[in-house]
């Protein structure tokens, strides 16, 4: 591997974690990580309507009910 292609990879990582938040960066630390993590975890809940439904039988809620209770668990990850 030559120094070129090494560069040109870490430009590529570069570019997709400018790109896609979600990744990281060398400086990005447990907690903002863990952070992200569980950001990307409840927007997944709400955004999948099955996954969605699961919960609210397994919690004997409402969809609307887990789907604000996610979203006011999320905003409190920040």
């Amino acid at each position: 591997m030559q120094a070129s292609d090494r560069f040109n990879i870490n430009s590529q990582l570069e570019h997709l974690q400018a790109k896609y938040v979600g990744t990281g960066h060398a400086d990005l630390n447990r907690f903002e990580w863990a952070v992200n993590i569980q950001r990307d975890s409840y927007a997944s809940y709400i955004g999948h309507y099955p996954l969605l439904a699961y919960f609210a039988i397994a919690e004997n809620e409402s969809i609307g009910r887990e789907r604000y209770n996610f979203m006011q668990e999320s905003s409190h990850a920040l």
